[in-house]
């Protein structure tokens, strides 16, 4: 097979879909991999590494998608590439169809099929795609908040941990999954009173036995919500619903109950966003405020650490891309049932019951649609 690795080109998107080590893992066993000119570069690894490794590089876009089967991506594809592709062409990527009728609507008009990381799922109902980037995620997020609780970048002036004889802040986190499990390490580690809301009891049980006692956790509802807000520096909205778009759970009115200078990361702005005010931003531009409360938004967050966030994600994908590239999407998905998990459009039908859901279009099981 031949697999095309374009050069990101979403504004402030640092990272590549596949590290030269995984180039070798495909052409060492016959198959092609062609390589954008300077795609790896600000992920730390040259045309020359990909070179060494089997791969041709291609000096434009152009040229991987007219000759490439399968385009592997990280993030979801702009319009002037779904431009270039066509019925038969496959995409594995983060889409997050669910949060853009647009992209959907564009993706479907192509008749390719697009294969979501974030939603492909194991039977135990892990996520193997998207916990990597949930993990770098989540541990920026506190990283980034402690950052703009600063004076000069617009916080109040609290440092998170504290000192002796003066209080921690105080961090809210809405969510208990991987996002959430990392902030609420990362964040009691640095000395934070840490609140951690889900409505998963049994998840917060596991987190109560794992975390120190800084953390505390708390079921998540609107009384539990608006009791912590008042004192609350650092919120993380770190909610998920697969493929689909995520809760609101912080309306513009609750922003009243924050004072001047509190920090919002909105690590869910991908899947549309927990707060109300939430929009996504970039890396340039990565906060705004509303009411006095600063929100950091930056819908791509590790695409600010590439060399770590690639490997990682290469390491997670590239079984995936080595099953397709072996045995073509049908022969994948029947011997990889997961594989259906991640397809959420196959020729021109929308086949992940979320992303259907979301704007009201008709929806095609995966199974029904590859299998049959």
């Amino acid at each position: 097979m031949i697999i095309g690795v374009p050069k990101e080109i979403k504004a402030q998107e640092s990272r590549v879909a596949l590290t030269p080590q995984g180039v070798l893992e495909l052409t060492e066993i016959g198959h092609k991999v062609l390589v954008e000119t300077n795609a790896g570069i600000e992920s730390g690894f040259s045309d020359s590494n990909y070179i060494s490794q089997g791969a041709d590089i291609c000096e434009t876009a152009t040229a991987i998608y007219e000759k490439a089967e399968l385009i592997v991506k990280v993030k979801e594809p702009q319009s002037s590439e779904i431009s270039m592709m066509s019925k038969g062409q496959m995409m594995y990527a983060y889409f997050h169809f669910a949060a853009s009728e647009k992209l959907t609507n564009e993706f479907l008009n192509s008749g390719a099929t697009g294969l979501a990381y974030e939603t492909l799922q194991l039977p135990n109902g892990s996520l193997p795609l998207l916990i990597p980037m949930s993990e770098v995620a989540g541990r920026m997020s506190v990283q980034e908040g402690a950052k703009y609780l600063e004076k000069k970048q617009g916080g109040k002036g609290i440092l998170l941990g504290g000192v002796p004889g003066v209080e921690p802040a105080n961090v809210m986190i809405l969510g208990g999954g991987v996002v959430g499990t990392n902030a609420a390490k990362i964040a009691s580690g640095l000395g934070a009173k840490v609140f951690i809301l889900d409505k998963n009891v049994d998840r917060l049980r596991y987190l109560d036995d794992i975390m120190p006692k800084n953390v505390v956790t708390l079921y998540s509802n609107k009384h539990n919500i608006l009791e912590l807000l008042p004192k609350t520096d650092l919120l993380i909205g770190a909610v998920l619903i697969v493929g689909s778009k995520a809760p609101m759970l912080i309306t513009r009115d609750m922003l009243s109950l924050m004072y001047d200078g509190s920090v919002i990361v909105d690590v869910a702005v991908d899947q549309g966003g927990c707060v109300e005010t939430s929009h996504p931003t970039n890396h340039d531009d990565p906060t705004y405020k509303v009411d006095g409360v600063l929100h950091y938004c930056v819908a791509n967050m590790p695409g600010a650490v590439p060399y770590t966030s690639t490997i990682a994600l290469t390491n997670s994908t590239l079984p995936y891309i080595l099953a397709i590239a072996n045995y073509g999407i049908v022969g994948a998905c029947e011997k990889y049932t997961e594989i259906l998990t991640a397809v959420n459009t196959y020729q021109g039908q929308i086949t992940h019951k979320g992303v259907a859901d979301a704007f009201g279009f008709d929806f095609v099981p995966s199974e029904k649609a590859i299998l049959n």
